[in-house]
């Protein structure tokens, strides 16, 4: 089993930024890729940003590309997304997903685990 709790989220203006955290504890962290999902209300859950087991290798949705940055510390157990230049748009539950695999991908049905979610709201 792996536990996965996210932090970080809150209320920001257009234009602002956050920086989520999801730390993760039970199994070998860097055995896993680690993604970022996010859902609106009334919304599909759609993938955000992924990051391999090892760090080398990253993948962005379009909508967030030049805007997120995804990252990980395997010595800490943790996987951060920096958010910048926010859009109301980007209003959303954000949580964060853990695949047994070398590289992530845009199907959440392809994850293991999941954590309880954290809210981002934007205001305009």
């Amino acid at each position: 089993q792996v536990q996965l709790v996210e932090s970080g989220g809150g209320l920001v203006q257009a234009g602002g930024s956050l920086r989520l955290s999801c730390a993760a504890s039970g199994r070998t962290f860097s055995n896993y890729a680690m993604s970022w999902f996010r859902q609106a209300p009334g919304k599909e859950r759609e993938f955000v940003a992924g990051i391999s087991r090892s760090g080398g290798s990253t993948n962005y949705a379009d909508s967030v590309k030049g805007r997120f940055t995804i990252s990980r510390d395997n010595a800490k157990n943790t996987v951060y997304l920096q958010m910048n230049s926010l859009k109301p748009e980007d209003t959303a539950v954000y949580y964060c997903a853990a695949k047994r695999a070398a590289y992530t991908g845009v199907v959440y049905k392809d994850y293991d685990y999941w954590g309880q979610g954290t809210q981002a709201t934007v205001s305009s």
